[in-house]
C-alpha cells in the first residue's frame, strides 16, 4: 500500500511554499461529519443554522480540520517519509466553510531543525492556510510534521504492551455541564468514553488522513507508532462528539455555540486500534462578550486511555448561550 517516498528533511527548506488540492464541498457530507461527529443544529439543518451565529449550513470545525489533513495527504505528505506530528499549535476558522466551497491549500515552511534526540529525522514547523475558490482564507493552522532525512535510518517505534490490569474508569457515569453562571473554574466534567474499533479507525482514515499506518496493519507494524493507530483528528473529533452529546444532556439552559479556533492541541500516545478514551473538559476562564446574550468559555480539555495514560489535551474558545 505504501507509496514509494519521493521527499525528506531536506526538501522542505526555510521559507518554502506548496500550493495544492481541489475539495468541493457538498451538503451532504458536512450534515456526514456532523452526524457522526458534531451534531450541532448549525451543521445539520439550513433552516436552524440560518438563525445562528453563523448565519446559513456550514461545516463542523473539525470536518474542516480533516479537510485539511485530506489534502496535505494528497498534496505531499504520503510521498514524504513522514514520522507522523505531536500535535497542532493553533488553529484559527476565519470563515465557515459552506457547501458549495472548493477548498485549496498553501503550505509555507516556517521553521525546519533536526531532531536532538533523534538525528534520523527533522522537524518541520508549517503554516498551513486553507482557502475558498475566491482565494479567501477560511482556516490557518500552525504545527510541526516530523519527516525522515534523506538516507536516515527508519526506525519503528515498538508497539506498546497490552495491560492486563482493570481498566481505567475515573466515573462510572459520564456528568453534566452546568449553566453559563454556574459554571466552576477547574472543575473536571467528564463527557464519556468512545472506543476505537479497528473499522472506525480505518473507515475515518479512508475518508480525511490515509496515512499507511492508520490504514494498513503490515505497514503500521513498521511505521512510527508500531501498530494501527487512530488519526489524531479522529480522535479530537471524538471528544467533539462527546461534548455536544453532553451539552445536550445536561438540558435546555446550557446552549454551546461556535468557535473560533483552538491552541496547543498535543497527540501524547497514539490511540490503537481497540483502545477505549475517557475524555473531559475543565473550564479555564469565562466572560461576557459585546454580542447580547453570548459568552466566551476557554477550557482544557483531555483524553486518557483504559489503562489511565493521557493521551490528547487542547484548549478550547467557544460561544456559550447565557440565559
Amino acid at each position: 500500500m505504501s507509496a514509494e517516498k519521493q521527499l525528506f528533511f531536506e526538501d522542505f527548506p526555510l521559507g518554502a511554499r506548496l500550493e495544492f488540492g481541489h475539495y468541493p464541498v457538498t451538503k451532504d457530507e458536512v450534515i456526514a461529519f456532523a452526524s457522526a461527529f458534531d451534531p450541532q443544529p448549525f451543521h445539520l439543518d439550513e433552516a436552524a443554522a440560518s438563525r445562528s451565529l453563523l448565519g446559513g449550513l456550514a461545516a463542523s470545525g473539525w470536518h474542516t480540520c480533516a479537510i485539511g489533513m485530506r489534502l496535505i495527504c494528497d498534496g505531499f505528505l504520503n510521498i514524504t517519509d513522514g514520522r507522523g506530528a505531536p500535535g497542532i499549535d493553533e488553529v484559527k476558522w476565519l470563515k465557515p466553510v459552506r457547501p458549495g466551497m472548493i477548498l485549496s491549500m498553501q503550505a509555507e515552511v516556517i521553521g525546519a531543525r533536526v531532531s536532538q534526540s533523534r538525528p534520523s529525522i527533522g522537524i518541520v514547523q508549517f503554516r498551513l492556510t486553507l482557502r475558498d475558490q475566491t482565494g479567501t482564507n477560511v482556516m490557518v493552522q500552525e504545527n510541526a510534521i516530523m519527516i525522515g532525512r534523506r538516507g536516515g535510518k527508519r526506525q519503528a517505534h515498538p508497539h506498546v504492551k497490552r495491560e492486563s490490569a482493570t481498566p481505567f474508569l475515573p466515573f462510572d457515569d459520564a456528568g453534566i455541564i452546568p449553566p453559563y453562571h454556574e459554571m466552576q473554574i477547574g472543575q473536571r466534567i467528564v463527557l464519556g468514553s468512545m472506543s476505537f474499533t479497528e473499522q472506525s479507525v480505518i473507515d475515518f482514515a479512508r475518508l480525511y488522513d490515509p496515512q499507511d499506518f492508520h490504514l494498513d496493519h503490515e505497514a503500521a507494524a513498521s511505521g512510527p507508532f508500531g501498530a494501527l493507530a487512530a488519526s489524531g483528528w479522529h480522535t479530537a473529533a471524538c471528544w467533539m462528539r462527546l461534548f455536544v452529546d453532553t451539552v445536550k444532556r445536561s438540558g435546555t439552559a446550557v446552549q454551546s455555540g461556535p468557535s473560533p479556533g483552538f491552541t496547543n492541541l498535543r497527540w501524547l500516545k497514539p490511540v490503537y486500534a481497540g483502545d477505549t478514551i475517557t475524555y473531559d473538559t475543565r473550564a479555564t476562564e469565562k466572560r461576557m462578550t459585546s454580542r447580547p446574550g453570548w459568552a466566551l468559555v476557554k477550557a482544557k480539555n483531555s483524553g486518557v486511555n483504559q489503562h489511565g495514560a493521557a493521551v490528547f489535551e487542547f484548549e478550547s474558545v467557544s460561544f456559550w448561550k447565557v440565559t
